[in-house]
């Protein structure tokens, strides 16, 4: 008991309110957002899920996160065995053109996003296991070959944006670890390679329309690039100190869609303009700088190749979603991390987080 005081007392709650203040944040804009549609149920679904959020956070903290290390067989299995089971059972082809939802009774959830952690703690104990020959060819292409099962399984549903996460942080321990940039280089060659193999072969209708569109959103204004010219018009309108909670031209009218998940950023700019978005952008800047911080106080490397995979996930979805906003990016259909409405999401960043503080909260532990 005396040794879990100690440990409690290292937990970073930094981190946690900083973290909270951007819960904060998102469940006032989904209230903004959602006013004409009975905000009430949404901001009571969001806080219900923050609030799970934080009691998966606290259940992780009571396991040693060195215990996932021996696990890391079990867990690589379970991940990829609820992407497939998504490909089999999976919903939402009808609405969203790709089947990435499991329904059970009432409710659904995306298994990506729990993929996406399992995936990330297989990933730091295989480069853990194998850093010190990282500079041959052969152990990059089964680090790869690793991490390629689940991208080729999500790209299968499809999901390009969740696709393009898993290669974002899978690159990035890698290199955190010790990749040459040789070797990036000719990553960066056959990734360059690849992509018009990848328009031939593998990218479905509709995600090369919201490429196209990402390039001349103009070719469709009124069907495939109506969001990214509707997003774009709510963050000019913002200008610098916005128009006002619930006062948002695109987003209280009805013009900006998927208003409360994707394009909640757009409604920020819109109604608190540069001044908000400015300080919610500060707020992510100090989380993922903790969250270094953490990786380069961890006692062992498979703690800080952890930290430093939930910290290029959360990255990635930020710069993500904030880019399509803007029209940076293609509409990839990204959430914002701890601002988006969404329970499933939600609570896989909570539980990201709580990978995180585990680490931090260990960081001096010798024995337990």
């Amino acid at each position: 008991m005396k040794m879990e005081n100690k440990l409690i007392k290292k937990i970073n709650y930094g981190l946690i309110a900083v973290v909270l203040m951007i819960c904060i944040i998102g469940v006032v804009m989904i209230g903004s957002a959602t006013y004409s549609l009975g905000y009430e149920r949404f901001i009571r679904t969001q806080v219900a899920s923050i609030v799970m959020g934080f009691i998966a956070i606290i259940l992780i903290l009571f396991i040693d996160y060195n215990t996932l290390a021996k696990l890391y067989i079990p867990i690589y299995f379970f991940s990829n065995l609820l992407l497939v089971t998504v490909l089999l059972f999976g919903t939402g082809m009808e609405r969203w053109g790709a089947n990435r939802w499991i329904r059970i009774g009432g409710h659904q959830f995306q298994p990506s996003d729990f993929a996406k952690i399992g995936i990330i703690i297989c990933l730091a104990k295989i480069i853990d296991d194998h850093k010190d020959s990282l500079y041959k060819l052969s152990t990059l292409g089964k680090i790869l070959a690793f991490a390629g099962v689940p991208i080729v399984l999500i790209s299968l549903q499809p999901d390009l944006g969740t696709t393009m996460a898993f290669t974002f942080f899978t690159f990035g321990m890698i290199f955190v670890a010790g990749l040459k940039y040789k070797h990036i280089m000719i990553t960066g060659v056959l990734g360059t390679i690849s992509i018009p193999l990848a328009w031939i072969g593998f990218l479905k209708g509709y995600q090369k329309d919201r490429i196209l569109t990402f390039l001349n959103p103009d070719l469709d204004p009124m069907g495939k690039g109506y969001h990214a010219i509707q997003s774009r018009l709510a963050v000019g309108n913002g200008m610098v100190f916005g128009k006002g909670l619930f006062r948002g031209t695109q987003s209280q009218f009805g013009f900006l869609p998927e208003k409360q998940t994707d394009f909640i950023f757009s409604v920020l700019a819109e109604e608190l303009g540069f001044i908000g978005v400015t300080v919610l952008i500060i707020l992510y800047g100090i989380m993922l700088v903790k969250c270094i911080n953490i990786a380069r106080d961890a006692k062992d490397d498979f703690g800080a190749y952890i930290v430093i995979g939930v910290a290029f996930m959360l990255a990635f979805h930020i710069f993500a979603n904030i880019g399509m906003t803007i029209g940076l990016m293609p509409v990839t259909g990204k959430p914002l991390p701890f601002v988006s409405y969404g329970g499933t999401f939600m609570l896989s960043n909570m539980m990201a987080l709580g990978l995180v503080l585990n680490v931090n909260m260990r960081r001096d532990k010798i024995n337990f």
